[in-house]
């Protein structure tokens, strides 16, 4: 399911869980300040790092299929090349409905498999900028 309206970003959004592939624990790096963002709008934002133990308070994941909780969201902090295999661990998973590439990042080919399966997908765009632009900062 293509995004293509502010009102269907609005509703990804609306949601309560963000799972954050390639969180970093490095303060000023876009990868740590804008997962720390969501977290002070009430997002519950889980890091996966394998390099990190521990990122914005919380325990980090090496990878989606570690995490216990249940994912509204997976936000891609990663290069471009490794999108594909991410939205397959995404597709691992049934909670995942929606899967968010930052901006500057995109593979059109890992969204049509992962829109085929019945997932959202929102590509090259900034979650802050859009969180802002529509939900006020």
């Amino acid at each position: 399911m293509p995004v293509d309206s502010d009102e269907r970003l609005r509703e990804v959004l609306d949601v309560e869980t963000i799972a954050v592939v390639g969180c970093s624990s490095t303060r000023g790096k876009d990868a740590h300040e804008i997962p720390r963002y969501l977290a002070d709008r009430g997002y519950d934002v889980i890091p996966v790092n394998p390099y990190a133990e521990e990122v914005l308070g919380r325990q980090t994941y090496d990878g989606l299929a570690d995490v216990e909780e249940g994912i509204d969201v997976v936000c891609v902090f990663r290069p471009s090349e490794e999108v594909s295999g991410i939205v397959d661990e995404a597709l691992e998973r049934e909670d995942a409905g929606v899967i968010w590439t930052q901006l500057g990042i995109r593979d059109d080919e890992a969204a049509s498999r992962a829109e085929d399966a019945g997932r959202t997908v929102v590509q090259d765009r900034c979650m802050k900028v859009e969180h802002r632009r529509l939900m006020g900062s």
